[in-house]
């Protein structure tokens, strides 16, 4: 796996903060079938009060991405491969949920190339639907839809903007922003 580590707002990751990402990132590539053609970019960002680090690996069907806050850049690091660790699990454990009923988990791997699929068979990882919820789209604005969120202290809401008569998602971003996610039908 190739790494390319950089910094932001005036932040040059030293020697020993990019070998340690490059040997913790090294522990990912046990679940991939074409290492050498993988490419993981590290961005460490230093602030006043805290670390963040944010780690994509793009492949052929999905792109990894992880983003961590902490108090240091170690711990940081840590945590957002954790997640991706995380991420790649749930990713094979639907792929393979989805194709175990039929003779397609071997022909989806064969093509795609991108993860082990012995690696995958050996530490399939269950992840489980745990709870639906159906709810009635209600037509409101973006900004009504918002203060319902935080009243309900939710990270986000679904709901049908006035505007444009479309099913909408209104999400509490990291940075306490919002954000929204709209539908196209």
């Amino acid at each position: 796996m190739r790494v390319i580590i950089r910094g932001k707002n005036k932040f040059e990751p030293s020697e020993a903060i990019k070998v340690y990402a490059s040997e913790k990132l090294q522990k990912l590539e046990q679940y991939f079938h074409k290492r050498e053609e993988l490419e993981a970019n590290v961005l460490c960002k230093v602030y006043d009060t805290h670390d963040t680090v944010e780690i994509t690996i793009p492949t052929k069907n999905i792109l990894l991405r992880a983003e961590v806050k902490d108090q240091t850049i170690y711990s940081a690091i840590d945590r957002a491969i954790d997640k991706l660790e995380s991420q790649i699990r749930k990713h094979k454990s639907k792929i393979y949920r989805s194709l175990k009923q039929r003779d397609g988990v071997s022909q989806y791997y064969a093509s795609s190339s991108d993860f082990d699929l012995e690696k995958m068979k050996t530490e399939l990882i269950a992840t489980n639907l745990v709870k639906s919820k159906s709810v009635d789209l209600k037509p409101m604005s973006v900004d009504d839809a918002i203060l319902q969120m935080e009243m309900l202290g939710h990270d986000f809401f679904v709901f049908l903007n006035t505007e444009n008569n479309k099913v909408c998602v209104v999400y509490l971003r990291e940075d306490h922003d919002y954000g929204i996610i709209e539908t196209n039908q």
